[in-house]
């Protein structure tokens, strides 16, 4: 009779298949408690340094809490986003900072393409593997604030190697100053695109890997040339990466912070005066931490929606893929 059910898919497991069913299980629960203890690191620093933090900062909003040490705290209920938008002074600060960072995003957006879209279609295209990968990668495992402090030499104005190099080719007529609006505003996106290339690259690789060899090559028997296998190939099948990218590109252009302070954004240097320099200023420096923790909240609550839609987007035609 065993040896029957065996051979009848619709008969119950033998005592053999079971035990492998259970071993199989045992297998699976282990490899989920080795991914578990490797993602724990990131997970608890994720957990106490943004998610506690941004319920524990909920209540102080609507409060006129002033700094950590106020002996006296109010409950003022939305007064603090509505003085956004009523109170000159604050609004003087706030939407030129929301617009330099728009137009900061858009720039970071096409260096996305730029460095990781190019980078990743060369290792894909001429199959650099390991070294190459690891070279491009180093660069985010620095600090913003150590690269933002190295672009600040590098472009001193009499001793600056860049400087003196384009200086030398005769590309430039005189000196560039990273801290002034012009030199921030070009710096500022090339070094975000050189920082982030290698996880960019990854995330682009990622979607080209993820595309049928038979459809290249049929574009390619049918005559296709690199750019319309490209256009009509490539992209149309990455989609589901150009919107990951996009939602990293979004919330990482409005959380750069040390390259930043690196540049002079809080000492006087206008074009580095993004959204999250705003917020510190306002909330520590200035004593205002209620009204600094509401204009990050009125700030992130829209760059939710989007990215949440776009998440949901993504998820919708990875699936129909």
């Amino acid at each position: 009779m065993s040896s029957m059910s065996a051979h009848f898919p619709g008969r119950a497991p033998t005592g053999i298949a079971r035990r492998a069913e259970r071993k199989l299980s045992a297998r699976e629960r282990r490899r989920i408690v080795e991914d578990l203890v490797l993602l724990s690191p990131q997970l608890i620093l994720f957990l106490t340094l943004t998610v506690v933090p941004f319920f524990v900062g909920i209540p102080i909003v609507l409060t006129d809490r002033s700094n950590f040490t106020d002996p006296e705290v109010n409950y003022v209920g939305m007064e603090n986003f509505t003085r956004i938008w009523a109170d000159p002074s604050i609004a003087r600060d706030y939407f030129p900072a929301v617009t330099r960072t728009a137009r900061f995003t858009l720039l970071n957006y096409v260096m996305v393409y730029l460095f990781g879209l190019t980078l990743a279609l060369l290792m894909y295209e001429v199959g650099f593997r390991g070294r190459f990968f690891t070279i491009v990668y180093l660069p985010r495992m620095l600090s913003g604030l150590a690269v933002g402090f190295i672009a600040v030499m590098l472009f001193a104005e009499s001793t600056g190697s860049m400087n003196l190099l384009l200086l030398k080719l005769g590309w430039i007529r005189e000196p560039i100053n990273i801290k002034l609006e012009r030199g921030t505003t070009i710096a500022l996106p090339i070094l975000m695109g050189w920082r982030h290339a290698g996880y960019n690259m990854a995330l682009f690789l990622t979607g080209l890997l993820s595309i049928s060899r038979e459809t290249i090559e049929a574009a390619i028997v049918d005559g296709a040339t690199y750019w319309q296998r490209l256009t009509r190939v490539y992209f149309p099948q990455m989609i589901p990466s150009f919107i990951i990218a996009t939602v990293f590109c979004l919330t990482g252009s409005f959380q750069v912070f040390d390259m930043l302070v690196a540049l002079g954004g809080m000492v006087g240097n206008k074009a580095a005066e993004f959204v999250s320099i705003v917020f510190f200023l306002h909330a520590f420096q200035r004593n205002r931490m209620a009204l600094g923790l509401a204009m990050s909240l009125e700030t992130f609550l829209p760059l939710a929606v989007i990215g949440v839609s776009l998440q949901r987007l993504q998820r919708r035609l990875a699936y129909d893929v």
